[in-house]
């Protein structure tokens, strides 16, 4: 099959051997993957990775292994998303650690990352993922909609962690990919919510989904030029200074949530956050079926977000393209 993994700072093709599937393990056939900021910081040596990037996907499954015939009756040639996060249970560890215990199987002690740690992901024709980890994709959602579930999870698990109805408004740091499905998220449950960026056409596009916008400069001249006060504000610039700027923004008891991942330190003065007594909250995946269910109501359509559309083969171009001013998703078609 074609692959691509990363070599220095490149995505490089490869001809590989389809993936080997433990029992209970699916091998899905990717239809559409999508190219995330993570991706672009894991080729400036984010987790050290050297395999196959990509953790946002659509596919069909072609193959599982070590399953009842009905079970894999119900499962082959379906359209699914996968959970990125691979827990030790399902890699065959026994006894399973603390964490899995618990049922935090996205905080496994011994996880695999697709796409991201020590788990080849999706950019490449198959994939392989343990069945606990897939959903199936109701018809009514498209493929191109559908590539969109697990960073609208990501923005969904705001509202697994924090009662986001009991604020007035909130706003949200950012106008990329997640920053967009965050803000579409929050504004199902909270009647006002600013989006402050820095590119035009992005505001432009939350704007028409019902954001109110802000444009800033995106540089250390905002913290000076922002006045407005939240009780809910979220990170999800992408830059080390973000942070800076939501605890500025983030009224006395307030809540900040940081969504960002990035390669680097984060410059931060903690006097604001013991001051103004915040509360901050980390963020990182969240639940298929809630993202799932946004979607086939109608209530978040993330399709205005795609700029463009590359063959796999194209990967290379693709995330060079990704990485221009103004570009939000872009997707690898096999």
């Amino acid at each position: 099959m074609l692959a691509f993994i990363v070599q220095g700072r490149r995505l490089v093709a490869r001809k590989k051997p389809l993936p080997k599937l433990r029992k209970g393990w699916a091998l899905i056939r990717v239809r559409l993957a999508g190219i995330c900021n993570t991706d672009v910081e894991i080729l400036r040596g984010y987790h050290n990775f050297r395999g196959t990037p990509g953790h946002e996907f659509l596919g069909e499954v072609a193959d599982v292994r070590g399953v009842s015939n009905a079970t894999k009756k119900r499962w082959m040639g379906q359209r699914v998303c996968g959970e990125i996060n691979v827990s030790c249970s399902a890699r065959g560890f026994k006894p399973v650690c603390d964490f899995c215990r618990r049922s935090l199987k996205t905080h496994c002690a011994r996880r695999t990352v697709l796409g991201i740690v020590a788990h080849d992901g999706a950019f490449a024709e198959y994939l392989a993922l343990p069945l606990e980890n897939l959903h199936l994709v109701p018809d009514n959602i498209t493929d191109e909609q559908a590539v969109f579930v697990e960073p609208l999870a990501a923005a969904c698990e705001i509202l697994e962690q924090v009662d986001v109805k009991k604020f007035r408004f909130a706003a949200v740091l950012g106008d990329g990919k997640l920053a967009q499905l965050i803000a579409r998220v929050l504004h199902t449950a909270i009647p006002r919510v600013v989006m402050y960026g820095k590119h035009e056409k992005k505001l432009a596009v939350a704007h028409r989904a019902g954001i109110q916008t802000r444009k800033v400069r995106g540089d250390a001249s905002d913290l000076k030029r922002i006045k407005e006060d939240f009780p809910l504000v979220v990170e999800a610039t992408g830059s080390p200074t973000g942070l800076a700027l939501a605890q500025q923004m983030t009224e006395p008891r307030g809540m900040v949530v940081l969504k960002s991942t990035f390669h680097g330190a984060a410059p931060v003065e903690t006097w604001p956050i013991v001051v103004k007594e915040i509360n901050i909250i980390g963020s990182r995946c969240g639940p298929f079926a809630r993202a799932i269910a946004l979607l086939r109501s109608r209530k978040v359509d993330p399709h205005p977000l795609i700029t463009r559309r590359f063959p796999l083969a194209e990967a290379p171009t693709a995330i060079r393209f990704a990485q221009q001013s103004g570009v939000m998703k872009v997707l690898l078609k096999s």
